[in-house]
Order: C-alpha cells, then sequence, then structure tokens
C-alpha cells in the first residue's frame, strides 16, 4: 500500500514539475522580442496605417468631376399646375404645362418638347398647345466646342490631381522608411550604449580589486567610477530615443498587444550608378513631376482658349413646331413651322468675358516659368543630394576604417596599461574613442539610406522600390466595387 502511494507521489510531482516547465517555456518565448523586418513592416503599415487610407480616399471623388464640373446631360422634366381666376368674368379654370428637355453637351444642341392646356382669357372653353424646338450654337460654344474644351480640362484636372495622390502617398511612405530607419539607429546605439556601459563597470570592478591589492590609487578608481557615470547617462538618453521611435513604429503599425519588435538591418533601397546628366534627363523624361507639369501647361493652354471662345457672341440656330388646337387632345388643330436666328452680345465689350481671357493669358505664361523654375530648381536640389550621397558612401567607409584602428587601439592600451605603460587616461580615452567611432558609423549608415529614399521620393521611384507595386491598386479594388 505503501509502495502505492509512493508511486502516486511520484507521478503528481512529475506532472506538476512538467506542467510548471512548460509554462516556464511558454513565458520565456512569449518575451522574447520578435524581429520585425523592413518588408513586413511596410506590409503592415501600407495595410493598417489608416493614413495611407486617408490619402488614397480622394481617389473616390475623382470620377465624378466630370459630372459635377460639365453642363448635365440629363433627361429635364418640367410639370406647372396652377389655377387661374378671371377677376372680371366671374371664371376660373386650371392651367397644366408639362415639358421634357434634353442638352447634348458635346454638340452643344439643346431639344425641348412642351405641352400645354388651359382656357384663355379670351375663351372659357379648354385649348392644348404642343410645340417642338430646336437650338444650336455656332459662335460661341459652336457645336459644343467650349464644353469639349471644358472636358478636356477637367480630365487633365483629374490626372494631375491623381498624380499628386500619388505623391502625397509617396511623401508619407517615405515618412514611415525614414522612421523604421531611425528605429535601427536608435536599436544600434542602444546596444553600444549598453555594451559600453557593461564593458566600464567590469573596468570599475577590476579597478576596485587592483586599489584592494594597492595596485591602483583612489583617484584612479574614482576616475573610473565617473566615466561609468558618463556611460549611464548615455545609457539613459539611448534608452529614451530608442522608446521614441518604437512609439512612433507602434503607431504606423497600429499596434494593438504588448508584443515588442526588434528591426533587422536592411540593404539601401537602391545604389545609385551611372552619370547624374544621364538620370537626371531620365527624370525630365519619364517621371511623374513632368508629367503634372506639361499636363498643368496643356490644362492652362485650353483654360486661354475656352476664355477665348466666350467672347463670341451667343448666335444660336433655331427652328421649332408648335400645333394648338382644341380641349386637351388638340382638335381642330393649327401647325405653324419656324427657323431663323438668336443673338446675345454686349452692345459694348463683354469687360467681364475679356478680363477672364486676359488673366487666362497670364496665368498661361506663369503656368510656363513655373514648369521652368521647377526644372532649374530641382535639377540643384538632385545635383546636390547626387553630392551628400556621394559623401556618405566616402563617410562610411573612413568611419570603418576608424573602427578597426580604434579598436585595435583600445587592445593595444588595455594591455599597455596592464603593465603600466600608459597612464590610466589614456586607457579612458582610447575606451570613449572606440565608442564614439561606431556611433559615427551608423550615424552615416542611417544617413546613406535616409538620403537614397529621398532620391527615390524625388525621382517619383520610391513606391515601386519599396512595395513593389502601385500604391492604389489593392485599395481600389476593395471599395470601387
Amino acid at each position: 500500500m505503501k509502495k502505492k502511494y509512493f508511486y502516486i507521489y511520484v507521478q503528481l510531482f512529475l506532472f506538476i514539475f512538467l506542467l510548471s516547465y512548460g509554462n516556464g517555456v511558454n513565458a520565456q518565448e512569449e518575451s522574447v522580442e520578435k524581429i520585425l523586418s523592413f518588408g513586413q513592416f511596410i506590409a503592415r503599415a501600407t495595410a493598417d496605417d489608416t493614413e495611407f487610407e486617408q490619402i488614397l480616399i480622394d481617389e473616390l471623388t475623382l470620377k465624378y468631376q466630370k459630372d459635377l464640373k460639365l453642363p448635365a446631360k440629363d433627361l429635364v422634366l418640367s410639370v406647372k399646375q396652377q389655377h387661374e381666376f378671371y377677376l372680371h368674368q366671374d371664371r376660373s379654370s386650371p392651367d397644366t404645362t408639362i415639358g421634357l428637355s434634353k442638352l447634348f453637351p458635346y454638340a452643344g444642341t439643346e431639344l425641348e418638347m412642351e405641352y400645354q392646356v388651359g382656357a384663355s382669357r379670351t375663351s372659357a372653353s379648354e385649348s392644348g398647345t404642343l410645340s417642338f424646338t430646336f437650338a444650336q450654337p455656332i459662335a460661341e460654344n459652336a457645336f459644343g466646342r467650349s464644353t469639349r474644351l471644358l472636358d478636356k480640362i477637367v480630365g487633365l484636372e483629374v490626372d494631375v490631381a491623381g498624380h499628386q495622390i500619388v505623391e502625397a502617398y509617396e511623401d508619407y511612405l517615405a515618412t514611415i522608411i525614414t522612421a523604421y530607419y531611425n528605429w535601427y539607429e536608435d536599436y544600434q546605439n542602444l546596444l553600444i550604449g549598453q555594451s559600453s556601459y557593461k564593458e566600464n563597470l567590469k573596468l570599475l570592478d577590476s579597478m576596485s580589486e587592483r586599489e584592494k591589492q594597492k595596485i591602483a590609487l583612489p583617484i584612479d578608481v574614482n576616475k573610473v567610477r565617473l566615466q561609468v557615470l558618463s556611460k549611464k547617462e548615455r545609457l539613459i538618453t539611448l534608452e529614451e530615443q530608442y522608446q521614441n521611435s518604437w512609439n512612433a513604429i507602434c503607431r504606423i503599425i497600429r499596434q494593438k498587444d504588448d508584443q515588442t519588435y526588434i528591426p533587422q538591418e536592411e540593404d539601401p533601397l537602391t545604389e545609385l550608378e551611372g552619370d547624374f546628366r544621364v538620370m537626371f534627363d531620365r527624370f525630365t523624361r519619364d517621371s511623374r513631376t513632368f508629367a503634372i507639369l506639361k499636363k498643368l501647361e496643356d490644362k492652362s493652354s485650353l483654360e486661354v482658349a475656352r476664355d477665348a471662345d466666350e467672347l463670341l457672341p451667343s448666335i444660336n440656330i433655331i427652328a421649332g413646331y408648335e400645333m394648338s388646337g382644341d380641349d386637351y387632345g388638340i382638335s381642330n388643330e393649327d401647325g405653324f413651322l419656324y427657323a431663323g436666328l438668336s443673338l446675345e452680345w454686349p452692345l459694348f465689350s463683354d469687360q467681364v468675358a475679356k478680363a477672364e481671357y486676359e488673366v487666362s493669358q497670364v496665368l498661361n505664361d506663369k503656368q510656363k516659368l513655373s514648369t521652368l523654375n521647377t526644372y532649374h530648381r530641382l535639377y540643384m536640389q538632385l545635383l546636390n543630394l547626387f553630392l551628400q550621397i556621394e559623401r556618405e558612401q566616402k563617410l562610411m567607409a573612413t568611419a570603418q576604417e576608424r573602427i578597426t584602428l580604434a579598436q585595435s587601439i583600445l587592445e593595444d592600451e588595455k594591455e599597455n596599461y596592464s603593465f603600466g605603460k600608459v597612464t590610466l587616461n589614456d586607457y579612458i580615452q582610447a575606451f570613449n574613442d572606440f565608442d564614439n567611432n561606431r556611433f559615427n558609423k551608423i550615424t552615416h549608415d542611417s544617413l546613406y539610406k535616409k538620403l537614397l529614399v529621398e532620391w527615390l521620393r524625388l525621382n517619383d521611384l520610391l513606391v515601386n522600390k519599396a512595395t513593389g507595386q502601385p500604391p492604389v491598386s489593392s485599395y481600389f479594388s476593395k471599395n470601387m466595387e
């Protein structure tokens, strides 16, 4: 019996042990920080960050712009019902008018049909009238010319607005990519700060031990202790900077749980190769920026043509047929056909239309100057950026050489100090030089990547490089159905 209870206790103990061990392993696994790669970050940001959605949602309004700005081509029904009282004849009667009208905006043609029935002042009996009218402009908006110009103008406005939405998308994409690079930079700085702090703590322990053995002076211990405090102070600052960067990442990916991530080193999005002038010529030929400028010039020229059209008199060819008769059915009808011209034209100059035409000419010249000035501004901006990227490439190589030399000097100074060949100050200086060179290398690496992001953004290449697809495809397949 005792043996039986013994086995039960052993099994129970093993069960509890395994359960506790399993929970400990799970807790340990949950506490491990996961890696959030650059690709994963971009995928989560573009899917979950509502800043992107706010930018892209403007595209949904573009398909309605022509309907908003062009003349309506609807078939319009009009109905008027009134009751007429003839005060001096002691009678009254209803009067009804029903009309249908249709404008063909791209031809400028307007058709109208009207049916009217009611009594007249001279007769108490009901009479009806049916009429058809046709109007065709032949001067201002001749055969719909002004409307067709407006259609092209609105089309260009829609194209420009679409390009500007992509520009805004790309600008914000550059912002979040920079946030990821800042996060990685702060993470690497934090690792260096933690490593440096630990190494200096070891040095302090060693120096305290040497003091006990009467090998080191109290002033030496205090120097190292001051060094440790300096490293601790820097570490506190680095921890706060890293937390700020992590908070920015959490906002971008809309982090909802307590899971923490660490960044992963990524290669630059691109490398600059070739002559700057060749790259700039390609940019002026193929970029979205210059496509927008070309469309703005075309739009400005079309507006001049449309304002010139409005200076013409309003002349319409008109024709129609009218039939009238008794009662609702228009019995005993009598009809007539007519044709002619109608003219509307200010007796003196059309002040508003002329002013609008002159202003549009000025704005057209201004747009051409804007394109030219933008060309020179972007040339200088991209050239300076190109030089900065080349500078950072050279500084990164120099920074790596400095790290190699500083590490070698630190190892030598450590050995020399142990043999009393150099002072403690020299050893501490070697420590600090090594740390500073490592921080310097991280700064140059990060700045180099950020400059390349800015290069891609200005060249309208960032979206495809960072995501591999146009920015609006996934959003509109979901929202345009």
